[in-house]
């Protein structure tokens, strides 16, 4: 047999399955294209000429890994479409007379053309849009940056190297399938599985009982620590239960419409319970595969467009002022020193020797300790238990007036509450374990945002009280866990500067290295903190978690698509014969669009809708995790999710209409 023949045949085949191979194509130079993209990000010199690059780099890289993991598993399944559509033309060739060293060959060389199409078209695409994605990834840190197009020799070579052992891999599994297979199994491959399977009531209930296990700890964590602890345990639990109900589910669910003799014996109903009922083991797998994908993209999408869009509260919440300063005493007494006057007023002449104006001066005292939040009462001995430890500060109530404006009262022993984080006070008093117990008056709405509260992953719980010193005073002698006084105090300072943010950072640079002369025995050495200089790296963290959501969001929505496609394209082929029985009996093409629309829509949105219901157990165990970021807003959360959803089901139903389109002019005989 000449050389020659091999490639010819090899070529030959892709053309004439152009319908199945140029959407793997695509999807294998995409996931080629975007490996490409995010290691020359993570490699290239933009970050590395940036404050805080190198969190940046730190996400890309995981991101790279997740590519990696994820372009191996998506591309084996979707490979297996491909290769069980083409079972049949090879048990056609063997039969001929061609062998399986003969079809191994073919088989290299199919590989072999669509791995170098797919590499080369990925590379030139990825080097072609890098610069693009190097742009919108500093436009979206709030970084500047020359357009100079560039190309990572290394990145080109981690992604051939990456994607050569994908596709090699790919095609030992493909020759051990072919090689191993009869002749007459190949011709009949397509038949395969053809006995409708019984319904497996033990998988059903396994799944039920793993998604409510799922489900309740998604919605009883309350902690944000023990929301992260727990959320990759809820991920593995659903998409378990996820498979093991499509799988067992969607059986069950066809018998019940065969059942229902009303719903099951018209026209367009009758074909298409049936034709699912002979495969609906693999129809299930591939409903679950779409089903989490479109979670995966939600869930994703959502929380860091959230974490985007709420990044400029968080960075006020973490700095209440523009300059600010939280200084840390020793006694009760020293919040009254002069020094911390004398400090405060260099600060001012610092301001005003710049020519600016200190606005919204912040100037209070409070006293925090940890302790353990347990039905009414703050356990101070319990200190060591971090999962579950709570900030409690100590406001006097002149100052909360103050800054508030407000006329609040109080009688002796009676407190003001507020609480973070979700924390809810579940009595009439608060006791505080070696301390006082006090009357709550009631629950006001925040006081201030701390910087020591935002930094913390566990709530708080502020006290108004009329006199700190009073409050705490039983207190003084308690000891933390490692020994240190339980009871520190802090004096807040802080202002606005309505000027350039470059200005700001010359303005706080003077403070630094006036501040470093000072020594005041009473007073740690301020350290003064400023926005502006601060923000670079802040948005370096909530900008790399939004970019690189968007990137794997778009790399599961092409995961995604290509399912849905392939499950349509290889489910057409399946069922053509099938309808042109029933065109042949009597079934015209009008009817057969109306059957084909309630198998596909008695599907096709499953996924989706159970998607939504995953989403929505997700979303207390994400508003949770986000409050670590300092994005407590519920209702923003809501919008930006509810957003989230509609775009994607807009773009779910895009893809149906297509899809759909494709499996009719299969079905119906109509020309491609």
């Amino acid at each position: 047999m000449k050389t020659g023949l091999y490639p010819h045949l090899a070529l030959n085949g892709i053309k004439k399955n152009k319908r199945l191979y140029l959407p793997y194509i695509l999807t294998c130079a995409g996931m080629v294209m975007m490996a490409y993209i995010v290691s020359y990000l993570a490699h290239g010199e933009a970050l590395t000429l940036v404050i805080g690059g190198e969190i940046m780099k730190t996400c890309l890289l995981l991101g790279l890994a997740v590519i990696g993991v994820f372009s191996l598993l998506f591309l084996f399944y979707t490979n297996s479409f491909l290769i069980r559509r083409r079972k049949k033309e090879f048990g056609l060739y063997n039969i001929l007379g061609m062998g399986k060293v003969n079809l191994a060959r073919v088989l290299i060389w199919e590989s072999f053309i669509v791995s170098v199409i797919s590499i080369l078209g990925g590379l030139f695409c990825g080097i072609l849009f890098s610069k693009l994605a190097e742009l919108l990834m500093l436009n979206i840190l709030q970084l500047e940056t020359s357009f100079s197009l560039s190309i990572s020799f290394n990145s080109i070579g981690y992604t051939v190297v990456l994607f050569a052992v994908i596709f090699f891999l790919i095609l030992l599994n493909t020759l051990k399938q072919i090689t191993v297979s009869k002749p007459i199994e190949l011709l009949r491959s397509e038949n395969a599985g053809e006995k409708p399977p019984k319904a497996n009531w033990v998988m059903a209930l396994a799944g039920v009982v793993i998604m409510a296990v799922a489900y309740y700890i998604a919605i009883s964590i309350e902690e944000p620590m023990e929301a992260i602890l727990w959320f990759f345990v809820a991920v593995v639990l659903v998409i378990i239960a996820t498979y093991l109900l499509f799988i067992a589910g969607s059986v069950a669910l066809c018998k019940l419409l065969q059942k229902n003799k009303n719903y099951y014996y018209k026209t367009n109903h009758f074909v298409s319970v049936s034709s699912m009922l002979f495969r609906m083991k693999r129809n299930g797998a591939g409903l679950a595969s779409i089903c989490i994908l479109c979670t995966m993209v939600l869930v994703m999408v959502s929380s860091t467009v959230c974490l985007y869009m709420g990044a400029e509260d968080s960075l006020r919440k973490r700095y209440p002022r523009n300059i600010y300063s939280d200084v840390t005493v020793s006694e009760i007494a020293d919040l009254n020193s002069d020094s911390l006057n004398i400090i405060e007023d260099m600060a001012l002449q610092i301001v005003e020797d710049n020519g600016e104006k200190a606005e919204h001066i912040l100037n209070y005292n409070f006293a925090v300790f940890n302790g353990v939040y347990e039905n009414g009462k703050v356990i101070t001995s319990k200190t060591e238990s971090f999962s579950y430890q709570t900030l409690v500060f100590f406001v006097s109530l002149d100052d909360y007036n103050r800054i508030t404006g407000n006329t609040e009262t109080l009688s002796e022993g009676e407190v003001l509450v507020n609480t973070t984080k979700n924390l809810q006070i579940d009595a009439n008093s608060i006791e505080i374990e070696g301390g006082k117990t006090f009357v709550i008056r009631k629950e006001i709405d925040k006081f201030l945002d701390t910087s020591i509260d935002v930094m913390n992953m566990s709530p708080s719980i502020y006290l108004v009280t009329d006199q700190i010193e009073e409050a705490v005073s039983p207190m003084m002698n308690l000891t933390g866990y490692k020994g240190n006084r339980l009871v520190k105090f802090h004096h807040v300072y802080g202002f606005d500067l309505f000027c350039s943010d470059e200005k700001q950072v010359e303005i706080f640079n003077t403070f630094t290295d006036k501040m470093q002369d000072i020594k005041i025995e009473e007073v740690n050495t301020p350290k003064w903190e400023c926005a502006a200089f601060e923000s670079t790296e802040f948005y370096e963290l909530y900008g790399s978690l939004f970019f690189l959501g968007i990137l794997l969001g778009i790399v599961f929505v092409f995961a995604a698509v290509l399912i849905i496609y392939y499950k349509q394209i290889s489910e057409g082929y399946e069922d053509q014969s099938r309808f042109d029985i029933m065109q042949k009996v009597g079934m015209n093409k009008k009817e057969i669009k109306k059957s084909i629309n309630s198998q596909v829509l008695t599907v096709f949105f499953m996924p989706l809708l159970v998607s939504a219901i995953h989403l929505g157990f997700a979303f207390p165990m994400i508003y949770k995790m986000l409050m670590l970021f300092a994005i407590n807003d519920l209702a923003f959360l809501i919008y930006v999710t509810l957003g989230c959803f509609a775009v994607f089901t807009l773009f779910y139903i895009i893809v149906y209409k297509i899809t759909s389109k494709a499996y009719y002019s299969i079905v119906s005989g109509a020309k491609e």
